[in-house]
């Protein structure tokens, strides 16, 4: 009985809003610093305005990765089948890993899309620049997604319950 509490799902739904919320932050606080870099783009030069949203793009697909994981996670979860200690605790740890790793990638791609855009205001050369510092801020999300589908799967059918 020690190794099913009642209260282990506690720790799934905590992974499954770690994951949510803090790629959730990452993505907006992405989507909001790269956006104000955005808008002084957009009052000197407009023409420029389209390919200049390629990080509020990638801060969005950042929140993606947690939805991903919390879905991934819930799916998991059932009240009709017994739920150990090591799945929460395996499900809180691929959450966090999703969610943590979301908000610093958010937070870089917020941080470089800002500085990026300012820069490509002055030299459209910086463009392919640009999109590889991204796509190198974006990856620290796919890498927390990658630990968490890993993380996930060894939950999966590793119920220690015993059977009544």
């Amino acid at each position: 009985m020690a190794e099913c509490p009642p209260w282990a799902p506690f720790f799934g739904f905590a992974g499954i809003a770690s994951a949510m919320i803090f790629s959730t932050v990452g993505a907006a606080f992405g989507t909001a610093k790269a956006g104000i870099g955005i808008t002084g783009l957009g009052t000197f030069r407009p023409e420029l305005l389209m390919r200049s949203l390629i990080p509020i793009i990638m801060s969005g697909i950042i929140a993606v990765y947690g939805l991903v994981v919390s879905v991934l996670i819930a799916g998991n979860m059932s009240p009709a089948k017994p739920y150990s200690l090591y799945e929460g605790s395996v499900h809180l740890g691929a959450g966090l890993a999703c969610g943590f790793c979301g908000m610093a990638a958010g937070y870089a791609i917020g941080i470089a899309g800002d500085a990026c855009v300012r820069a490509f205001v002055h030299e459209q050369r910086i463009f392919v620049a640009m999109v590889l510092i991204l796509i190198f801020g974006e990856v620290l999300g796919l890498y927390g997604l990658i630990v968490s589908l890993i993380l996930s799967s060894k939950a999966s059918g590793q119920t220690l319950c015993p059977t009544y």
